[in-house]
């Protein structure tokens, strides 16, 4: 009975852990949407193919190189010993992980859209999917005792508390914002973005497809922070609460500060659940609500800034929505989750500042080098014919309405 009860519980987590998966990894539609929505009808191809891509290549270097870095643990052994006693549950936990990890070439992606080549992107993909993620994850979840870990050297620094990061607004989205912002700069704007030092915005092209990637990334988030439990026993409602009322205070945030912009209203919820996955586990649901709000109101704030005072062409705002919401997401998880304002405590401030400076300049670091090298080697824009033509047509040789072409 003991045995058998044993291989239930096994198998449970295991359906637990692959279900959040498969949630994460439709979320990855959601990227691939939000960017073919945001993109003209000539880039739409190539916004698909880049996501799905992107998701091949990780899975390749995530399983030989990136996880093993991360958590130390290797699959290079016969299948009966990958499935073990738990029933292959360190399989499923590379799936769900996985899914975080590939995220960050997904966000890179929307921020360089239109005049990337395909294959230098899908190399730097690999190479922060393989190796500079890893990294930093293996920091704070992982076998690298620094940040996030009890006893950690940050833990020791602020009184024994390490740097908390449930679900990844910091090691997956302020990472990957943040990696994404010296790409943008480095590549250049779009051709004809700002002609002669003014701006010269370029409209969406289709405005359901971008609600569709909003729809599929909120959808999934609820595996994105929920399923982060790890297993059944330590699963929590409270989690759940807390991204639903992030995303509604991003939502009516984005709403009110917007005057009713479509497109800051449906990146206003990502930015909500953004912020809040760091300390979904430990505010309070009015705490979240504050926390989605304001990480909308930046978002839509800063993406001005960037685009129209910095000229920055950041096509889908990732540096807003997913860098500086993931950062603002680690520091108020150190204020909303404190008992003083409703949180469940053991969190602490100084640890989330500095525990999201450090994911900022260092992954800002490391997309500077990656990308100064690759624009220095092989080059990393479509030259000024292939980026009017269009990258479907210069990279895929197709476009995404062929029939209106005839």
């Amino acid at each position: 009975m003991e045995s058998t009860l044993k291989q239930l519980l096994n198998g449970g987590n295991v359906l637990f852990l692959l279900l959040g998966a498969m949630f994460v990894f439709s979320m990855h539609a959601g990227f691939a949407f939000l960017e073919v929505g945001s993109v003209r009808k000539k880039s739409q191809v190539n916004a698909l193919v880049k996501i799905l891509t992107d998701w091949g290549f990780s899975t390749v270097v995530y399983f030989l190189v990136g996880f093993p870095i991360a958590y130390g643990v290797t699959f290079l052994k016969p299948a009966a010993d990958l499935v073990g006693a738990n029933q292959g549950f360190d399989l499923v936990h590379f799936f769900f992980l996985l899914t975080f990890a590939a995220c960050i070439p997904a966000i890179i992606s929307g921020g360089i859209a239109e005049r990337a080549k395909f294959w230098p992107q899908a190399v730097a993909g690999g190479i922060f999917v393989g190796t500079v993620y890893p990294f930093f994850e293996s920091l704070v979840w992982g076998q690298n005792s620094l940040l996030g870990q009890a006893g950690s050297w940050l833990a020791n620094l602020a009184g024994g508390i390490p740097f908390h990061d449930y679900a990844g607004s910091v090691v997956v989205h302020s990472v990957g914002g943040w990696i994404a912002l010296p790409a943008i700069i480095i590549l250049g704007s779009r051709l004809k973005r700002y002609v002669n030092g003014e701006s010269n915005p370029i409209k969406v092209s289709n405005i359901p497809f971008l609600a569709l990637g909003s729809w599929l990334l909120c959808i999934g988030w609820f595996g994105f922070n929920v399923m982060s439990a790890g297993d059944l026993g330590n699963i929590s409602g409270l989690v759940a609460l807390n991204s639903l009322m992030a995303m509604v205070g991003g939502i009516i945030a984005a709403l009110i500060v917007s005057k009713n912009d479509v497109t800051f209203i449906h990146n206003g919820a990502l930015a909500g659940l953004i912020a809040v996955c760091a300390g979904s586990d430990v505010m309070h649901p009015l705490g979240a609500l504050i926390v989605g709000a304001v990480a909308a109101v930046i978002f839509v704030k800063l993406f001005h800034v960037e685009t129209e005072i910095l000229k920055i062409d950041d096509v889908l705002g990732v540096w807003p929505l997913h860098g500086v919401a993931g950062t603002w997401g680690g520091i108020a998880c150190g204020i909303f989750g404190s008992k003083a304002l409703g949180g469940l405590g053991g969190v602490s401030l100084l640890a989330q500042v500095v525990g999201s400076v450090a994911a900022l300049v260092f992954a800002a670091a490391s997309g500077y080098i990656v990308y100064t090298a690759l624009k220095a080697t092989v080059g990393i824009r479509l030259s000024e014919h292939d980026e009017l033509m269009g990258p479907d047509l210069a990279i895929h040789n197709i476009e995404a309405y062929p029939e209106e072409a005839l």
